[in-house]
């Protein structure tokens, strides 16, 4: 297993990005006590969904948005809800979540 993180170093609701893992880049959003993690390219164009480092989720952090063209997310699922890629998903990355430290799984 690979680690991420702590669970507590992303914020609750937030979000926080990973460049260097074995999956490539890949993010990870806490949400209504449950992490969530996601390969870091949008279904439309295959861009990187970061406006800044770290910052994947919408104004009132209840979406994930992508910065090129604003398409919306679920967190819970990835489906996206509008933009143009409507009906595609983000890509859900397995991971464990022990002793509050995040690992992608093998």
């Amino acid at each position: 297993m690979h680690k991420l993180c702590a669970v507590e170093d992303i914020a609750e609701p937030g979000s926080k990005g990973f460049d260097s893992s074995p999956k490539g880049s890949v993010f990870a959003v806490r949400f209504d006590g449950q992490v969530f993690v996601y390969a870091n390219s949008c279904p439309h164009l295959g861009v990187n969904l970061e406006w800044q480092p770290d910052q994947f989720l919408d104004q009132e952090e209840r979406l994930i948005q992508c910065c090129m063209h604003g398409a919306l997310f679920k967190i819970e699922d990835g489906e996206c809800l509008a933009g143009p890629c409507v009906g595609d998903a983000l890509t859900a990355i397995p991971h464990v979540v022990e002793n509050g430290e995040l690992f992608l799984a093998d």
